[in-house]
């Protein structure tokens, strides 16, 4: 008795160790890593020339260097401007470099603590994910993808970047952290992004006016625009492109670009132009998803077709423009003539203008034909120049939505992409409830009951582990106690459903039945451990069941590996991230054992002791658990049936647990129950629970005195 309290007594002891940490927390919060002027000058050696940091925003200006000294490059840290959580709790720090005209020169890594990089994919997938940023245009929506099957790109705009197979939600956050920096940078240093507040207007569905070419062209709804050929010969004045077109020479008040632009989605003019019929479809296909579309009709020498123009592709002889920042379009392939009575001959191109482009069609705009000319035939020298022409609709044919942020957060996307996977595990969730909730029916056929957890289990490690990648870890709890007490940042966990779902799951249910539904049903690590004895049982491989003395003090190892993994933390993230690994489930389920040996041998090692002692790892080892064993001092219901007879003189359950989870009074131990309801399957059973069998037996009558003989004398 004496050595069972001083358990106790230890147990309780390393319970309160864990507890002050999580008070006192991890760190003081991590400053960015600035990089000096130094750094920066060998990444950007001369003849470039490193000027001073930005006094208001830190950005480093890159200079060309000579006599011109003009300004190449801007150059920042995400941690600097948009310091994004990563699954460590840490952001990453990226180095992007970007031209004054919104296009990445490149973004590089300076670091990171994302755990599925970290020793498992390595950093090569990550550099290759980040070289995909150069020469992409801050304007252009860039989402996290594939660039296979680029047809479907013909219906969104945006630029795809691929991903990185298992560090989805990681190359997300990234994307993220990216995008926000150069964002700020480009609206404080370049002059982009300026346009009006508030959301986009939209055409006014119920102002119709039915009105002929000419009228279009009055009201403004069909703008305009001209460039003479003398105003185009002077533009290449002193360049090798003077004097190469004859046409612009001999008649330089005539124009050479000659265009009307109009909104195709506005009634009055859609209608005019495209005809009811045709009008309705692309309303009903592009104004419901808050696409835009614009018609460029042109009439003069100069066509934005061009002779290798390709229908359905972006055009590279005209561009838009608004408040700074290119808009990005796509070709409709519109090959219709126009429905309007008195238009001139007219070359039609239907763009298509994607709703993450932002575009404000009541608000002014550029279109900015784009001319080329060469000289010389076998190496030929060309010069271009771009004709910007202000363009600017009727305010009055359009109404402006309620100012408010209709932007939808980045992490959107990676619930909308995943919603077949939570629907699948929002139905497994729900299922494992009702079980739990309706136990006595669950396990009222105990060998039906017992395949039917073998089969959610090895759905937990198929499904939720190696499909959805839904393993929790004590590195998300890392990430979250440094969120609690640094960065009060927990934006970093939107970005993966799958297991933000079980965690919120995992937590309601820990004050309800306590750590056994995560640990028992939910961990894929565990499920695989749990399949893994089901293969010993069936080999009939001897099992080896731990003293209890042993047992007790073997217990209390988890509690200490968890203390130790938090201490690191107080000493940096990587050395906490070191001591993680204790934990197998980045090799065995994240990364599904393609990871370095001495990684893959540790895993294996584990396995192979479940095969003698049932889920050794999960019992004694898992930090994880021991977190929630903790948590799950929250529980306030003692839900597994216990009789007066339970521990004496029956110990049945005692003997038949195999996680030493029922001591020899009977009593259930909620901090190492795994919840597989084994015991309430023989609570339940008439054939099999000890008080029942003997309760059901036929209560013992005393035999009957034999009459006494009593013999007669004759």
């Amino acid at each position: 008795m004496g050595e069972q309290h001083r358990g106790k007594r230890a147990a309780r002891l390393v319970r309160w160790m864990l507890l002050v940490l999580l008070a006192t927390g991890l760190a003081t919060a991590a400053q960015a890593d600035l990089m000096s002027r130094e750094t920066i000058a060998q990444r950007f050696p001369a003849p470039l020339v490193v000027g001073e940091r930005d006094a208001a925003l830190p950005v480093w200006p890159i200079f060309q260097g000579g006599a011109q000294n003009q300004l190449v490059v801007w150059v920042f840290e995400t941690t600097d401007l948009a310091p994004i959580p990563g699954f460590s709790g840490t952001p990453p720090d990226l180095l992007i470099a970007l031209t004054p005209d919104g296009t990445f020169m490149g973004v590089s890594l300076l670091s990171h603590h994302e755990p599925v990089f970290l020793d498992g994919l390595g950093e090569e997938p990550l550099r290759h994910f980040l070289d995909q940023y150069q020469g992409k245009a801050l304007g252009t929506p860039i989402k996290v993808g594939s660039n296979i099957n680029s047809a479907e790109k013909s219906g969104s705009s945006a630029v795809y970047i691929d991903g990185v197979s298992k560090a989805t939600a990681s190359v997300l956050i990234i994307n993220q952290s990216v995008l926000a920096s150069a964002i700020k940078v480009a609206k404080a240093k370049l002059g982009l992004g300026g346009a009006s507040s508030g959301p986009p207007a939209r055409p006014d569905p119920d102002l119709y006016e039915p009105l002929d070419w000419n009228g279009l062209l009055a009201s403004g709804l069909v703008a305009h625009v001209r460039v003479g050929n003398g105003e185009i010969e002077k533009a290449f004045v002193g360049t090798p492109g003077e004097g190469q077109d004859a046409a612009t020479l001999g008649a330089p008040a005539t124009s050479y670009i000659d265009l009307y632009v109009a909104d195709a989605l506005v009634p009055s003019t859609g209608r005019a132009l495209l005809g009811d019929k045709v009008y309705g479809r692309y309303h009903d296909d592009l104004l419901a998803d808050g696409h835009n579309a614009l018609l460029v009709l042109s009439a003069g020498p100069w066509s934005p077709l061009g002779e290798s123009w390709t229908p359905g592709s972006v055009p590279d002889r005209l561009a838009i423009r608004q408040s700074g920042l290119p808009v990005v379009v796509r070709d409709l392939a519109f090959d219709k003539p126009l429905a309007v009575k008195g238009a001139p001959p007219l070359d039609v191109m239907l763009l298509k203008i994607p709703a993450q482009a932002a575009f404000d069609p009541a608000s002014a705009f550029e279109v900015v034909p784009h001319i080329e000319r060469q000289k010389g035939l076998i190496y030929p020298e060309r010069v271009a120049r771009d004709f910007k022409q202000q363009v600017a609709f009727p305010a009055s044919y359009y109404i402006r939505p309620a100012a408010e942020d209709t932007s939808a957060p980045a992490w959107m996307q990676a619930w909308h992409d995943q919603r077949m996977t939570l629907g699948i595990l929002g139905a497994a969730l729900a299922l494992l409830t009702l079980g739990l909730a309706f136990q006595r029916r669950l396990t009222a056929r105990p060998e039906l009951f017992r395949l039917g957890r073998l089969a959610f289990l090895a759905f937990t490690l198929v499904f939720v582990g190696w499909y959805a990648q839904g393993q929790l870890s004590i590195v998300n709890l890392i990430g979250i106690v440094k969120a609690v007490t640094q960065t009060h940042d927990f934006g970093f966990l939107l970005f993966d459903p799958p297991t933000l779902t079980l965690w919120v799951f995992t937590l309601v249910t820990l004050v309800v039945w306590g750590r056994g539904v995560f640990c028992g049903w939910l961990c894929p690590f565990g499920a695989m451990q749990e399949l893994i004895g089901e293969v010993a049982r069936a080999l009939r491989i001897p099992q080896w069941r731990v003293p209890p003395e042993l047992d007790r003090w073997l217990r209390l190892a988890k509690y200490a590996v968890l203390v130790a993994i938090l201490g690191a933390a107080l000493h940096s993230t990587a050395s906490a991230e070191t001591a993680a690994e204790v934990e197998p489930f980045k090799t065995a389920i994240t990364l599904v054992f393609v990871r370095h040996w001495p990684f893959v041998a540790y895993a294996v090692a584990l396995l192979s002791i479940n095969l003698f002692v049932y889920k050794s790892f999960c019992r004694y080892l898992c930090p994880l658990g021991a977190a929630l064993a903790a948590g799950g001092k929250a529980r306030q219901l003692d839900w597994i049936p216990r009789r007066q007879e339970c521990g004496s003189p029956c110990k049945l359950c005692t003997v038949r647990c195999r996680y030493g989870a029922i001591d020899q009074k009977g009593k259930v131990d909620y901090d190492e129950c795994f919840q597989c309801l084994d015991c309430v399957a023989i609570y339940y059973d008439k054939a099999t629970c000890v008080p029942l069998v003997n309760a059901a037996k036929p209560a013992m009558t005393p035999r009957p005195a034999r009459p006494k003989l009593e013999v007669v004398s004759r």
